[in-house]
């Protein structure tokens, strides 16, 4: 190993990461590990590339140097971002595959035991097959999640850099915001939100912000198509500001024109669930048990919608073609997986099919203390806000209730709250 002081973290940190990964390998009576999880790479390493989709590798054996198998043009990104000294690779004319089986025989580690990433996108069945029947001389064992039972607990300097993403979160949000009214189009306030991440030292997020107006809001997934945003109607607005690949997101809601009843009630039922995840979420509760939580108050509801995902996911380290790591661990029912300290997640209590035809957001990435739960986003208001209806740019105001007194059936609700 190289020691560097110019990576995203101190080379202790990298250190750190490595030795806790040889001792899950003897755990697992593994003599090397092929990691190709992109994100993998990166926590282990400092190396990233948008040149992920051609195979790439880090291969670590129990004892000796680790090594990367890289596209030529990839080794580049090897020698100026990371800590490794030892390269292999190969030209576009090559073969990944024969590249990695080579160097595995070049270090010796023919005959030995050898995990590899299964579930990894990028080491694809084509390619896992071509392995298994070149490489005939060694026991390959599937050792997906090895290096994610590191990743899903962040340390300190970790948690500091996404407290940098949450800073492009928050700015990319509030030009999003700012820039909404009747007559502009979903593609104007995503450009918004856009640069606003950028300036504010922002990169480029795994998964660009959710931009959807009025009834494209019920589109899973969905983001802008040039519509153009109409009097009386909402945007529902999703953003995730990335830093050095780690990623934060949140969700927010506007609406142009008045708070219906039923709008004003899903505001106040999501303002309940990501309170009541601050104040409960800590160490030791179980996942179920964090999203029973969350789905338990957003099902009370009387104006149709339903939660109908998980309630939250861990969210760190991300390439396209999603910023969560929701695949490491998610907030849904029947896990009995608990919360730990450093812990990180995109808690989302959203909800969809208000009145049959709508859905809004609100939601909010927290990190679990010693004894509790932190926010990224605790300064950053959680109402929906409100513009004007007139195709005329509206001064933008908070929304604390529907106009006129509090519907009754709402005051009844809070009562029996």
């Amino acid at each position: 190993m190289r020691e560097r002081d110019d990576m995203t973290f101190p080379f202790s940190e990298y250190q750190r990461r490595i030795s806790e990964l040889r001792e899950r390998m003897r755990e697992r009576l593994l003599d090397a590990v092929i990691i190709s999880d992109a994100e993998n790479i990166m926590y282990l390493t400092d190396y990233q590339t948008t040149g992920y989709s051609f195979f790439q590798a880090l291969v670590v054996p129990l004892e000796g140097e680790p090594w990367m198998v890289t596209r030529t043009l990839e080794e580049s990104n090897v020698h100026a971002r990371t800590w490794v000294e030892l390269t292999r690779p190969y030209p576009d004319t090559g073969d990944a595959i024969q590249m990695l089986v080579t160097s595995l025989v070049e270090f010796g580690l023919a005959g030995q035991i050898i995990g590899y990433e299964r579930n990894s996108y990028y080491f694809t069945a084509y390619h896992q097959d071509y392995f298994h029947t070149s490489f005939t001389k060694s026991r390959i064992m599937d050792c997906f999640g090895i290096v994610e039972e590191g990743r899903v607990i962040k340390s300190a300097v970790e948690l500091e850099v996404m407290h940098k993403a949450a800073l492009a979160t928050k700015a990319g949000m509030q030009a999003g915001i700012a820039a909404v009214r009747p007559g502009v189009t979903e593609n104007e306030i995503g450009g918004a939100i856009s640069q606003a991440m950028f300036a504010a030292g922002g990169e480029t997020p795994a998964v660009m912000p959710y931009v959807t107006s009025g009834p494209r809001s019920m589109i899973g997934h969905a983001t802008w198509e040039g519509r153009v945003v109409q009097p009386g109607e909402h945007v529902f607005l999703e953003v995730g500001g990335c830093f050095r690949r780690y990623h934060t997101a949140m969700m927010r809601t506007v609406v142009c024109g008045e708070l219906s009843e039923s709008m004003f009630k899903a505001q106040e039922l999501m303002k309940k669930a990501l309170a009541t995840a601050h104040r409960e979420f800590r160490p030791g509760l179980t996942v179920s048990d964090a999203d029973k939580m969350m789905r338990n108050i957003i099902s009370k509801n009387d104006v149709g919608a339903r939660l109908i995902t998980r309630s939250g996911y861990s969210i760190g380290i991300a390439f396209p073609p999603a910023w969560d790591e929701g695949y490491i661990m998610s907030l849904f029912q029947g896990s009995s997986a608990i919360l730990r300290p450093g812990m990180t997640f995109h808690v989302i209590p959203w909800m969809w099919g208000i009145d049959g035809d709508k859905s809004c957001g609100i939601s909010d990435t927290f990190y679990i203390t010693e004894d509790g739960c932190g926010s990224f986003f605790e300064d950053v208001p959680q109402d929906f806000t409100l513009v004007s209806a007139s195709a005329e740019e509206g001064k933008a105001a908070k929304a604390k209730k529907p106009k006129g007194d509090k519907p009754e059936s709402s005051k009844k609700k809070k009562e029996e709250d």
